[in-house]
């Protein structure tokens, strides 16, 4: 089968589509045609040094994965050959003709493949944090990094669990997360300010997913580390006392791919596809996603 690879670590350009045997589903997974993978910055960082799981060189990429179902593993009862499926990726080699999945569900009937590929990572790291800070009904949760694909997933599911939601982003975004369901307030300096005139006694929760540097003042408005979550500032974390949500230590809510439909149904949630590329231009697409700044998702068509 095509699929994309790295050699070395570096830039886009490390990236190459090789030859590689055909997967085969072992007990629990899956094989699914690869129709649409999509991109996350976890995958840019891997490709260039900066995250590290064990896995040697030459490594494959790609988690967010939706396509069919062509072959099934002893023991598999929730999924048939046929169905349209979305989920992760066993072994980070989603950017292929074909991909193994033990975390799957059936892509709701109102999405496409493109649109379901841009799912899976998003929805299981915003249930993860959400879940961790006891989001709920009543309460108010503030939002740092709102309109990128693990932003805009956290404002909506926030939205859904009946809290209010007040998020951060740049003035290009504000409008776009009205749209979402949380109220805006724009980066920089005076923000404390300017979410504490929208909520003059502090919120209750705080997300971090931008990473740029403000845990202490999301401690401030949240009264207390015990309060924030962050899901890309891990030396900050460690020097503020902020929990650094990791589902590989934390445990995942896979769980969330299967419930997500009900809310996609009803019209209460969206997650845009900013840019399709075709597999070999994938070095673009990481280019663009390392570049930041991406509303919604960027995915990969494959078949």
């Amino acid at each position: 089968m095509k699929a994309a690879q790295f050699s070395r670590f570096g830039g886009p350009e490390v990236l190459e589509i090789v030859e590689l045997p055909d997967p085969h589903p072992g007990p629990g997974q899956v094989r699914i045609v690869v129709h649409a993978a999509g991109i996350n910055a976890s995958e840019w960082k891997i490709r260039k040094g900066m995250l590290s799981f064990g896995a040697g060189l030459p490594q494959t990429t790609g988690r967010d994965v939706a396509g069919v179902v062509d072959e099934v593993g002893e023991g598999v009862t929730d999924v048939t050959v046929g169905d349209r499926v979305f989920g992760i990726s066993d072994d980070g080699a989603g950017a292929a003709e074909f991909a193994l999945l033990t975390f799957r569900a059936i892509i709701p009937p109102a999405l496409g493949f493109v649109d379901a590929a841009g799912l899976p990572c998003a929805l299981e790291t915003a249930t993860r944090s959400l879940d961790q800070l006891k989001v709920g009904a009543g309460g108010t949760l503030f939002i740092n990094g709102a309109t990128g694909g693990i932003g805009g997933t956290a404002v909506q599911l926030a939205v859904a669990r009946g809290a209010r939601v007040i998020g951060a982003a740049g003035p290009a975004n504000q409008n776009y997360l009205s749209l979402l369901g949380a109220e805006p307030v724009t980066y920089g300096e005076g923000m404390v300010e300017r979410v504490r005139a929208l909520a003059p006694d502090g919120v209750d929760a705080a997300v971090d997913v931008a990473g740029n540097g403000i845990l202490p003042q999301l401690i401030e408005l949240a009264g207390g580390a015990e309060n924030v979550v962050t899901l890309a500032d891990f030396e900050g974390s460690e020097k503020h006392g902020v929990h650094f949500s990791n589902g590989f230590a934390d445990g995942h809510a896979f769980h969330s791919l299967g419930q997500v439909g009900e809310l996609i149904e009803a019209g209460r949630f969206w997650l845009p596809v900013d840019r399709t590329f075709p597999l070999e231009e994938i070095a673009e697409a990481h280019r663009l996603s390392e570049r930041g700044r991406v509303r919604g998702r960027l995915v990969l068509v494959i078949n």
